[in-house]
């Protein structure tokens, strides 16, 4: 018997891009996924029979009050795996030496705080009162953006999933988005609209009025990456507006009754 052993066959490594499977795998575990439920769920609330804004979509729910440390547990999981995907993508550009290009770095702090609270202001306003509009004429659920009770933990976590989903969406359905959707030879503002679009289909859940200013902060996030060539300033901004829909949700609504 001889001693010889057969060669191992080894593939010849590739760098070749597949932006459009890319895409769609990314989207498939994140955004994407969202955006199908988010349409499920309002094909639900719109076939119940009863008007949208008689209804209340509830978001940062607690998973088992009776047990504070263990609801913990699970919203530090809720935070923690829903980034998986957005350092799939960047992982995904580092391989493409593309990573460089989406500007979600640390290098310039002070310019993306600085146009993250310009652009904060600039939809927060005109978007809480369009929410307000959408919801008195029946387009929008009441939205009950922060729902964990009084625990010591309740304010960091809102301020994690702030972060959470700051991150996730603009370096997903911005930075990821648009480099890719550019390697497929897309029109800007074919790459600019369906960005934008999917931003609105994943928070059809809340209602019409969810859909339209998302729509809206997705052309004007785009816009906005496009003139600085970084998300730096959109992941400031939407960790912002995050920030005082949860936390300023949980302390105002004992208070008001217009929320």
């Amino acid at each position: 018997m001889s001693g010889d052993t057969a060669p191992t066959a080894v593939l010849p490594a590739t760098d070749r891009v597949r932006p459009g499977i890319e895409l769609l795998l990314v989207l498939g575990v994140s955004l994407g996924q969202s955006a199908v439920y988010s349409v499920l769920s309002i094909i639900e609330k719109l076939t119940r029979g009863q008007a949208l804004n008689q209804q209340t979509t509830t978001i940062n729910n607690q998973v088992v009050p009776d047990r504070p440390w263990l609801d913990l547990a699970y919203q530090l999981a809720g935070i923690a795996f829903p980034l998986v995907p957005a350092l799939l993508a960047l992982y995904l550009l580092q391989r493409t030496a593309d990573r460089h290009r989406i500007g979600f770095d640390l290098r310039r702090p002070r310019f993306d705080l600085g146009w993250g609270f310009a652009l904060a202001a600039a939809i927060g306003i005109p978007g809480l009162g369009l929410y307000l509009v959408a919801r008195t004429f029946g387009l929008n659920t009441t939205v009950a953006p922060a729902n964990l009770g009084e625990n010591w933990w309740t304010v960091p976590v809102l301020i994690g999933a702030a972060a959470m989903n700051a991150v996730l969406e603009e370096v997903v359905i911005v930075g990821f988005w648009f480099v890719r959707a550019r390697q497929l030879a897309w029109p800007m503002w074919v790459v600019l609209l369906t960005s934008a679009l999917v931003r609105g289909s994943y928070h059809l859940y809340q209602g019409f009025g969810g859909f339209v200013g998302n729509i809206v902060m997705g052309v004007v996030f785009g816009l906005a990456y496009l003139r600085f060539r970084r998300v730096g300033p959109l992941v400031a901004a939407h960790f912002l507006l995050d920030l005082v829909a949860f936390v300023g949700y949980s302390l105002l609504a004992p208070y008001v009754d217009w929320l």
